[in-house]
């Protein structure tokens, strides 16, 4: 994440709030995920760093984002740029997504392996992190052949080292004492 990320908390959480009273979590992830796309945009970028006024950055941001806004998207980018505040809204996506992802009590856990794994492991390790986690699981699955092999499994702080690149190095540590 980056320095933005204070910044975007409040954002973050009154879009969250307001999107799951008007229960429109999808429509305000769809405007959060392309006012995003739009402010990490090299010519934006260089373009609201630039003196222009709250009104006119507000303005040209706004119908950079044509339909892809609704009023109440259309307001948050007003209030923001009225906070010089545009730049952080990559992290605003980001901690919204978050926030949703909690709200539907969602978990991302990412699996990195030697080797590809078959159907029935990823669902024996879906089964056994959503047991572990108590909430549902999204698994992100990729390779690294440097593992040797086994599995690493990453859910938040949480890191589960089957893998045998990492059972050589607990070995290794134990040696040395």
């Amino acid at each position: 994440m980056s320095e933005y990320i204070t910044v975007a908390r409040p954002y973050a959480k009154a879009a969250f709030d307001f999107a799951v009273e008007q229960n429109r979590l999808d429509q305000w992830l769809q405007m959060l995920n392309f006012s995003a796309a739009v402010a990490e945009n090299d010519q934006m970028k260089i373009f609201l760093k630039e003196a222009f006024s709250p009104q006119k950055t507000a303005t040209a941001f706004i119908q950079i984002c044509g339909d892809q806004l609704d009023q109440y998207g259309q307001n948050l980018i007003r209030l923001m740029a009225e906070n010089k505040r545009l730049t952080a809204l990559p992290d605003v996506l980001r901690l919204f997504q978050r926030f949703v992802d909690d709200y539907k009590a969602l978990a991302d856990v990412e699996v990195i392996s030697a080797e590809p794994l078959t159907q029935k492991q990823q669902q024996n390790i879906l089964q056994a992190m959503e047991k572990k986690l108590a909430r549902k699981v999204k698994l992100n699955c990729s390779i690294d052949k440097s593992l040797i092999g086994g599995a690493i499994i990453r859910a938040g702080d949480l890191v589960i080292d089957g893998s045998s690149r990492g059972q050589l190095n607990r070995l290794a540590n134990e040696l040395q004492l």
